[in-house]
């Protein structure tokens, strides 16, 4: 049976080139890269290595002379970790300043779940609003600015709609008021342009396995001057905010990563957009009454997310999985869960469409017959799920 993967939102396939790079680091070169001996500088010499090339990829010199820093660059076990890390390093590190964050209401569940746990210790959090397509409005942010005020978060792009936010925008505001910017860019690192200075942030979240790196490693970038919590204690690594012995595989393998997202970005972008798009299009023209979720122009190359009228997200899957194409209902974080995307209920979509959502996402393997199966096979399962289902009254 033919297979195609359609969820590379939620983890993306190793490149052969990243598994070539980490192979040595399982086995001969296998030292603790705290130690003193030849086998851990050699180690400790490929963690520096990746460190520059993620510098490569997020931090690149500008000709402003002013190029990103090593020294910025704390590798973690993933999106989640720089995320808790961010919130509760800026969070503990500025009490005296104030108690008050901002983030939006979109947020994925890694920033949302630690703020609601902050809360609970006596911080206040705001959660801004956003529009029909998912975005935040700047000026919201600059009202909801206090005194009390230590950080604001606006992820760079949506999860589950790929709305991409007006982050350098907010990133003035912020610096005006001077607020700790963050944002998780787990979902652009990778897929879109991402320069911490082009954009004005002082802490950016990312993940090696969204593009193409290993699973379980990931960065914490923190611009040098930022006040900052220790996330990890009983240990001197990553310069003694995030104490335990480095993954090294990993850390090669997402450096590796980054090296190749720089080099091959543009033909990346160029290749996902021109699917999506023929993917869209094809859906809206072969099947009524769907919605497309999300910024129509202002979205990542390689999502489409939509709702069909009538049907349950989780039927389209799992009919659709039966014919061999992978998809999602929404974050993978948050499968399992019979409660509504959190998503598309802040741009107003009801209980009934926001469970009829589907979320296609694709990556450097997809192909333009990929797409063609799609579209052969996806107007029939919804032809068929609609015939069956009470909700759906054609026409609407």
């Amino acid at each position: 049976m033919k297979r195609v993967y359609l969820d590379y939102a939620a983890t993306t396939p190793t490149h052969p080139d990243v598994v070539e790079a980490m192979r040595p680091y399982f086995g001969e070169k296998f030292g603790n890269p705290s130690s003193l001996h030849s086998f851990g500088r050699e180690s400790k010499s490929a963690i520096e290595k990746a460190r520059e090339q993620v510098v490569g990829l997020i931090a690149p010199r500008h000709s402003s002379g002013q190029g990103g820093s090593v020294e910025e660059i704390i590798f973690t076990s993933g999106g989640t970790e720089s995320n808790n890390f961010a919130l509760h390093g800026i969070a503990y590190a500025n009490e005296k300043k104030g108690n008050h964050i901002i983030i939006s209401s979109i947020e994925h569940h890694a920033m949302l779940a630690p703020c609601k746990f902050l809360e609970s210790r006596g911080f206040k959090v705001t959660y801004l609003p956003v529009d029909k397509y998912g975005l935040v409005d700047p000026e919201e942010v600059r009202r909801a600015i206090t005194d009390t005020t230590i950080l604001v978060s606006v992820m760079h792009a949506n999860n589950e709609i790929g709305t991409v936010e007006p982050v350098k925008e907010i990133a003035k505001i912020t610096k005006e008021k001077n607020v700790y910017f963050h944002t998780d860019a787990v979902q652009t690192v990778g897929q879109i342009e991402v320069d911490v200075d082009k954009l004005g942030v002082d802490l950016l979240s990312l993940s090696g396995h969204k593009f193409y790196g290993p699973k379980g490693v990931g960065v914490l970038y923190v611009r040098k001057g930022t006040r900052m919590a220790p996330f990890l204690r009983g240990g001197e690594q990553e310069r003694n905010r995030r104490a335990s012995t480095e993954n090294v595989p990993g850390i090669v393998g997402l450096g590796k990563a980054c090296e190749l997202a720089k080099k091959e970005l543009p033909s990346r972008i160029e290749h996902l957009t021109s699917l999506r798009d023929k993917l869209i299009k094809g859906i809206m023209d072969k099947i009524p009454d769907v919605l497309l979720n999300g910024h129509p122009d202002q979205r990542l190359p390689k999502n489409v997310d939509i709702t069909v009228r009538g049907i349950e997200g989780e039927s389209m899957l799992l009919n659709l999985d039966l014919e061999g194409i992978a998809v999602s209902t929404g974050s993978a974080c948050s499968s399992g869960t019979t409660e509504p995307s959190h998503v598309l209920m802040a741009i107003g979509l009801s209980h009934e469409l926001a469970h009829g959502s589907l979320r296609f996402t694709l990556g450097r393997l997809t192909t333009e017959h990929d797409i063609d199966f799609v579209l052969d096979v996806f107007p029939k399962i919804v032809k068929k799920l609609r015939a069956m289902s009470p909700m759906y009254k054609g026409g609407r």
